[in-house]
């Protein structure tokens, strides 16, 4: 699943591209992308013709339009969506679901999406509790590290305040967004935790430590158009990112550590894959690391 780097590379590749352009044709190929928009993909059509796009906005890796008609239409590209800018005379994608056509341009935005585990819907916003406005579907989602607004004390507060291992705190979506398996295994052989650390164990100087190892392997991410480990992570031009080349510890099982040379192993992990260094990442003792 796209993490937040990918989702970004997307968000910023689409918002000089749609921004102020307003909607002329919206084409619900597959039902089945839009079936969260509950009234209906006539519903949704009726509503998207005519309205102007006035911002593209992201958190985690919730994409949504704000359009001038007061509505957000929200996009999550769940395993293997790709919302696309592809030129014009090319022949459509063979997964193509959902086509828009923006008034003054002369490319489509193409939702695309193999396994029809994203989609789209529109929704209504309400207030982010900071002077702004977020749909209300995204509502329960946390802010993610690279957010302006995300209070770092209230982070690791909570998360030193939690049972459950570091990993998992970082995977939970309504403690911190946007970090997905690479990018949490990244961070942890960073900062040298084990992923199973119970996160009540970590001071708050490690706390913080970590919280700066996922902000900056991320920001690395952004820097390089993301992780590409296929073809379905790609940005509005169908380009793969190359972030993967720097890897250190997610994918590399049996690949010497950049610390230490010990092969990095790749452990089961809420029924997907773990990788961390046994020597730099100890399995987590009693005493607060």
């Amino acid at each position: 699943m796209p993490e937040l780097p990918e989702v970004e590379v997307v968000r910023r590749g689409l918002a000089p591209y749609v921004t102020s352009r307003r909607i002329i044709g919206a084409d619900i190929l597959d039902p089945r992308s839009v079936k969260r928009h509950l009234p209906g993909p006539q519903n949704l059509v009726d509503a998207l013709v005519g309205a102007r796009v006035s911002a593209v906005s992201r958190r985690g890796k919730y994409l949504w339009f704000t359009l001038d008609s007061g509505d957000a239409l929200v996009v999550h590209l769940g395993m293997s969506g790709q919302l696309l800018l592809p030129d014009p005379g090319l022949p459509d994608e063979t997964h193509l679901r959902v086509r828009l056509v923006l008034e003054g341009a002369d490319r489509e935005v193409h939702f695309v999406d193999q396994r029809i585990f994203g989609g789209m819907h529109l929704d209504d916003f309400v207030s982010d509790g900071c002077g702004g406005r977020i749909p209300q579907s995204v509502e329960h989602i946390a802010r993610d590290p690279l957010d302006p607004d995300f209070d770092d004390a209230v982070f690791i507060r909570q998360i030193r305040a939690r049972s459950s291992g570091v990993k998992r705190c970082l995977l939970d979506q309504s403690l911190v967004s946007g970090i997905g398996n690479i990018y949490a295994d990244e961070a942890l052989w960073r900062a040298r935790i084990h992923y199973d650390t119970p996160g009540e164990r970590l001071s708050s100087r490690r706390a913080r430590e970590l919280l700066g190892h996922v902000r900056d392997v991320m920001s690395e991410a952004l820097q390089q158009g993301g992780t590409s480990f296929d073809s379905l992570y790609v940005n509005v031009n169908g380009e793969s990112g190359w972030f993967d080349r720097a890897l250190n510890a997610y994918g590399r099982e049996g690949e010497p550590c950049g610390r230490c040379g010990r092969p990095i192993v790749r452990e089961s992990f809420m029924n997907r894959s773990s990788y961390r260094c046994p020597t730099c990442q100890r399995r987590p003792r009693s005493a607060q690391v």
